[in-house]
């Protein structure tokens, strides 16, 4: 990493990377407030994202498995180039599961990256292993950051480096942590047309005002908006996703008789967890030779009484 400018460096200094417990580099950025965020290179995976309090905004199991290559039930795990399980793909498509490298050479900071703190970038290109399953020759960069204020934001950057056509799916699994889900409101998908995939991925139109848990919920909401708020009435914060270049997002708890028939979530742990993913799923990306594409996710928390007032939902 020495061969890094000054100017990267200067927004590197609360950049540090250590090893997890498997002895797997881990990155770990900070801000001068006191968040933090860990990034594994296994997936490229945010596994902790720690407010000013030290209070933790991710979701992780405690039964997750913490071993390649299985990919960790929690944080934010990468989709890539599949969401969902079909072909000969494994679920989730590859990223999430292989190491990935970090980029010696990192795209400039923009102007409106002027309250980033420290970040990182992320290289992944197919192994000879994944080119026998999807043959399509890619480079996909991450960028995690962490701002000023605390927020998390995730920048990633497909390009085709093939010699014809291809097309993907792409999601950030986001696990988020709250205090009960019974108690979780999210607002922004009202009136969209979703995909069930409890019922055989059918078409079906929200009704609710908002979207409440009463029982497992597996949902692609199609064509949503850029901002999408989840607020946690328990303990009084709204988390808010701003994405882009993501027109789907997914809406996932898997309640009580499905946690119990998986082996890497505690049989009472989805009460304190919920998925929603900025994603494109419905309408594959797909990129010419030498094209790329760019998905964003921003992550924010917000006391609950700003949100209604200040978000235009």
């Amino acid at each position: 990493m020495g061969q890094h400018s000054a100017a990267v460096w200067d927004y590197r200094a609360a950049t540090e990377i250590t090893k997890d417990w498997n002895g797997i580099d881990q990155v770990v950025l900070r801000n001068p407030q006191g968040a933090l965020a860990r990034v594994s290179l296994h997936g490229g995976q945010v596994t902790s994202w720690r407010n000013e309090h030290g209070e933790e905004l991710l979701f992780t199991s405690s039964k997750a498995i913490f071993k390649p290559p299985k990919a960790m039930r929690g944080g934010i795990p990468i989709c890539f180039p599949q969401f969902g399980n079909c072909g000969s793909l494994e679920q989730h498509g590859f990223a999430r599961n292989k190491i990935w490298a970090i980029d010696d050479n990192p795209q400039p900071l923009l102007p409106n990256d002027s309250n980033v703190k420290s970040f990182i970038d992320l290289l992944l290109k197919p192994s000879e292993e994944d080119l026998k399953c999807w043959p399509n020759s890619f480079e996909l960069r991450l960028r995690v950051s962490l701002a000023t204020d605390g927020d998390l934001t995730l920048t990633s950057r497909v390009r085709n480096v093939n010699g014809k056509p291809f097309s993907f799916s792409f999601a950030y699994h986001t696990y988020l942590s709250v205090s009960d889900i019974s108690e979780v409101r999210i607002e922004g998908l009202e009136t969209l047309d979703y995909l069930d995939n409890l019922c055989r991925r059918e078409r079906f139109t929200e009704q609710g005002d908002a979207i409440t848990f009463e029982s497992e919920l597996d949902r692609v909401y199609l064509s949503s908006p850029n901002v999408i708020a989840v607020l946690d009435h328990e303990k009084k914060r709204t988390y808010v996703i701003r994405k882009d270049g993501l027109p789907d997002a997914v809406v996932w708890n898997p309640w009580e008789k499905k946690s119990k028939s998986m082996a890497d979530i505690g049989d009472e742990e989805y009460k304190q967890m919920v998925c929603v993913d900025g994603a494109a799923i419905e309408k594959p990306v797909t990129l010419k030779p030498g094209e790329e594409w760019t998905g964003r996710l921003q992550l924010s928390v917000v006391p609950s009484s700003f949100c209604s007032e200040h978000l235009n939902l």
